[in-house]
C-alpha cells in the first residue's frame, strides 16, 4: 500500500523520515529507499543520508519495481589460483557475497559462474568459501578458497589477525598518524556503528557487543585539504577504517554514511575512496609466506591525479556516486570468516612458484 506524506519542516535526511514516518528500524527504512521504494516530488531517491527539501512530497511504494544499481558488469580479475585458494581484484560497487537476495550480482557469484565455465559443472557446484569480505564500494585484494582445508587454516588466520591487509584512503584534512584504538558497536544510538569511545565522549553509553578494533594510519601525502594515507588493519570490523578516521574527524572522500557529525564541506569523489592495495598471509598448504600488493584503480587514481596537479576536485568527479548507491552499515564486511586461472600481477615480477595472474606479488 502506497503511502505519501510531506517532508519535515526543515530539510533532514530521507532514511529518517521514512523510518520515523512508518515507525520502522533505521535498517528497513535504508532498505527502502536503497531498493527504490521511496520517491521526492516524483523521482525515486536511493540515497537516504540526501536531505530532503521542506514540504516535499514523500510516496513509499513497497511493490515499486526494485532499483536497478547493479555495478557496470566489469570482469572480476584473477590475481593468483591454485587448487587451494582464489586471489581476485574486486572493482568497486560490488558486494563480495549476497546481503538479503540470493540472486544478487557479487563477487562470490560470477567467481562461481567463471569457475563453472571454466571448468564445467562435473561433481556439482564448485566449492568456493569465503573468508572475509570489503565493502561494496571499495576496491582491491580478496581472497576466496577452494577447499574445506584452506578455508579453515586462512579462517584461522584472520582469527588470529595475522593477515597482512594494508588500505589505501583519501581523506578529509591530515589525521594523526597513530594507533587507532577504540570498541565498536553496531548501534552507537543513531542506527550507525561506532565506537563507545567516541559516544562517551559525547555523553551517551551504547548497549550492544563491543569489538575491539585497531587500525595503524601512515600519511602518505597530503594536498591541503585532503590526505593520501595508508591504513594498517591490526583488526578487521565491520567499517572499521572508516569509522576510525570519520570519529577523528577525518572521513573519507565519498563517505556517505559517517559524515553526520562533519561539519565541513565535503570533497567530491566518484566513489569511497578505499582501496585494498596489500594482502599477506601464510599459504594454507605450503606453509609459505604470500603477499600480493595491486595498484589503485582508475577512478581513485584519477582523483589522486587531480590533486596532485594542485587542481581543486570539481562535482565532475562525483561521476557514478549515484549509481552505486548509499553504503547499508550492515552490508559489508571487511573480516567475517565463514563457510565458504589467472592473469599477471601488474608491474612487478611474479613470486618464484607463482603461476602468473594479476597484481603485485611477492614472498
Amino acid at each position: 500500500m502506497e503511502t505519501a506524506f510531506s517532508a519535515a519542516e526543515k530539510p533532514a535526511p530521507l532514511d529518517g523520515q521514512v523510518k520515523t514516518q512508518l515507525g520502522i528500524s533505521w535498517g528497513d527504512a535504508r532498505k527502502l529507499v536503497e531498493r527504490g521504494k521511496v520517491s521526492v516530488n516524483g523521482v525515486v531517491w536511493t540515497d537516504g543520508t540526501k536531505k530532503v527539501p521542506s514540504k516535499a512530497k514523500i510516496v513509499i511504494t513497497p511493490n515499486a519495481p526494485r532499483a536497478d544499481k547493479r555495478a557496470e558488469r566489469a570482469p572480476i580479475e584473477m590475481v593468483f589460483a591454485d587448487t587451494q585458494i582464489l586471489v581476485v581484484e574486486k572493482p568497486a560497487g560490488i558486494s563480495t557475497v549476497p546481503f538479503d537476495d540470493p540472486n544478487e550480482d557479487t563477487v562470490e557469484s560470477r567467481i562461481l559462474a567463471l569457475l563453472t565455465d571454466r571448468f564445467g559443472a562435473r561433481g556439482g557446484r564448485p566449492s568456493l568459501g569465503v573468508v572475509h569480505r570489503i565493502d561494496k564500494d571499495t576496491s582491491g585484494l580478496l581472497v576466496f578458497t577452494r577447499t574445506w582445508a584452506a578455508k579453515q587454516a586462512l579462517a584461522s588466520q584472520f582469527r588470529s589477525h595475522t593477515i597482512e591487509r594494508r588500505y589505501l584512503a583519501l581523506v578529509h584534512g591530515v589525521p594523526r598518524e597513530t594507533r587507532y584504538e577504540s570498541h565498536l558497536v553496531e548501534d552507537r544510538g543513531d542506527g550507525l556503528r561506532g565506537s563507545i569511545e567516541h559516544q562517551k565522549r559525547r555523553g551517551h553509553t551504547p548497549k550492544g557487543t563491543r569489538q575491539h578494533a585497531v587500525t595503524h594510519v601512515e600519511i602518505l601525502e597530503r594536498f591541503g585539504g585532503v590526505s593520501l594515507v595508508a591504513c594498517r588493519l591490526e583488526t578487521g570490523r565491520t567499517h572499521q577504517i572508516r569509522i576510525h578516521l570519520s570519529e577523528a574527524g577525518h572521513p573519507l572522500l565519498g563517505e556517505k554514511v559517517y559524515v553526520r557529525d562533519y561539519a565541513h564541506p565535503l570533497a567530491p569523489a566518484p566513489r569511497l575512496m578505499l582501496h585494498a592495495e596489500t594482502l599477506g598471509f601464510v599459504h594454507p598448504t605450503t606453509g609459505e609466506n604470500v603477499r600480493w600488493t595491486l595498484d589503485a584503480p582508475d577512478d581513485f587514481q584519477a582523483v589522486l591525479d587531480t590533486l596532485r596537479r594542485g587542481e581543486r576536485l570539481s562535482k565532475s568527479d562525483q561521476r557514478g556516486n549515484e549509481a552505486h548507491g548509499p553504503i547499508d552499515s550492515a552490508r559489508a564486511r571487511e573480516e567475517a570468516p565463514q563457510d565458504g586461472p589467472a592473469r599477471p600481477p601488474r608491474r612487478q615480477p611474479p613470486p618464484r612458484n607463482h603461476p602468473g595472474p594479476r597484481g603485485k606479488a611477492g614472498r
